[in-house]
């Protein structure tokens, strides 16, 4: 006879670790798991159990009713209806813990080494990896000028710690070399690379030709590759941001550099589709445009016991076109924008800096008077070229004709060579300064304004 006391005795002692649910569909890239109702929200994590006893990590990105939608971290390749599907029942932060050991490292998006040196050792203590920006009543205003070591930067986009800056550029217009020199030269103690997106074959270039052994030494790199699912190449840009946080609540002075933030929103819009979003803008659902703001607002100042993240995102543009929908979007966030243009890399001049074009929000306040006076006559000299060039070349300009033209045909060469610049030279912000002063014969002491 069953003792019915004692057996549901023994049954309310039971402790329940997992909660598990099921695959009903595999449609796409996205995964249905029922069974799990009331135990999930969005964002959870969930181990799906393959065929061949592969576990694969997926996240949830939607419900339909009762049904759960999921992507994955992974291949979906043996997985179909009926796999088991199951969450911790005690789910404990799925930050990153992220330490000092972690600098010259190499990362996947989940935090995992794949440069070959041996296991990472987390600290205990896990920095989330999304997280709202600080108060922006309460953060810190931008610090002093940063030396990012590169001429065209340093004058005419001159930025300051904890500001942010857009790289805008076609496709093969020379962004990750501008990129391995700022990661090599700007004046930071810690570097946090996020290549989201980039080509395989380019990441053992750009380790060892572009960044070498010293820009490594100091930097985290977290890499996802083009043929990665489109929740690793989301998180490798949330990765990235949540380490370069982890170093800024330590009081250093952190650069971010990520390419692409156009690559980040395209993974974006494969998830928003995938979850059942409708197409928007250039077939991009809506939640791109509000997840956006939530990542590029999270780099910036910290709080005044902080340090602060220097930050610069390149946007790969469509077809050259600099009012597409995420160009557009990320101009309006960022703190400034720097223009790389085709034509200026087919002259030969690189790093192919649209001077003209380029802005820094920060320089009036930044910059000295003089300086300000110094790169304000400089951008006079080459729009006036820039608008008589035709004719200048065409040999329909006589000499002497005007005044101001005969001085910019005089000056350009000069200013080309000075923008121009080897992707390991490096020139300090007042070099920099000094360099141009001379080309335009004009001393940055006591320098009077109305020479303008």
């Amino acid at each position: 006879m069953v003792d019915y006391d004692r057996l549901l005795e023994r049954l309310s002692n039971l402790t329940c670790d997992w909660v598990l649910g099921s695959v009903k569909d595999v449609i796409g890239l996205c995964l249905t798991v029922i069974g799990l109702e009331g135990f999930i929200a969005i964002g959870d994590r969930v181990a799906v159990k393959a065929r061949d006893g592969r576990i694969v990590q997926s996240e949830v990105v939607g419900f339909q009713g009762d049904v759960a939608r999921l992507m994955s971290f992974g291949s979906l390749d043996g997985i179909g209806p009926g796999c088991e599907a199951r969450i911790p029942l005690n789910r404990h932060d799925d930050g990153l813990g992220v330490n000092e050991g972690w600098l010259g490292r190499v990362l996947d998006p989940l935090g995992q080494p794949i440069d070959g040196k041996g296991p990472l050792f987390p600290s205990f203590e896990r920095q989330p990896v999304q997280c709202p920006p600080p108060n922006a009543a309460s953060r810190a205003r931008l610090g002093e000028r940063i030396d990012l070591g590169v001429r065209a930067l340093d004058t005419f986009a001159t930025c300051r710690r904890g500001q942010r800056l857009g790289l805008f550029a076609g496709s093969g217009v020379g962004k990750s070399t501008l990129l391995s020199m700022l990661a090599r030269g700007a004046d930071c103690d810690v570097a946090v690379i996020s290549l989201v997106g980039e080509r395989g074959r380019e990441v053992r270039e750009f380790l060892e030709d572009d960044l070498g052994p010293e820009g490594l030494a100091r930097s985290v790199l977290v890499i996802a590759t083009s043929d990665s699912p489109p929740l690793m190449r989301r998180e490798a840009a949330l990765s990235a941001m949540a380490i370069a946080e982890y170093f800024r609540n330590q009081g250093k002075s952190v650069l971010l550099l990520m390419d692409s933030v156009t690559r980040f929103c395209m993974a974006l819009r494969e998830i928003g589709l995938s979850a059942g979003e409708p197409p928007a803008t250039r077939g991009y659902p809506p939640s791109v445009f509000a997840e956006l703001p939530r990542l590029l607002e999270r780099a910036g100042p910290g709080y005044a016991d902080q340090g602060m993240i220097t930050a610069l995102f390149t946007v790969l543009v469509e077809g050259d076109d600099q009012n597409e929908p995420v160009a557009d979007a990320v101009r309006g966030i960022l703190d400034g924008h720097v223009i790389l243009d085709r034509k200026i890399g087919e002259q030969g001049r690189y790093p192919a800096v649209d001077v003209l074009r380029s802005l820094s929000r920060a320089v009036p306040g930044c910059n000295s008077p003089e300086e300000n006076a110094l790169t304000q006559r400089a951008r006079v000299v080459m729009a006036t070229y820039q608008r008589m060039a035709d004719m200048i070349r065409l040999g329909a300009y006589k000499p002497g004709t005007d005044r101001e033209v005969d001085e910019a045909i005089a000056l350009i060469p000069k200013l080309n060579e000075f923008l121009s610049q080897g992707r390991n030279e490096r020139t300090t912000r007042a070099e920099a300064f000094e360099q141009l002063a001379q080309i335009m014969q004009m001393p940055l002491k006591n320098l009077p304004l109305n020479k303008l």
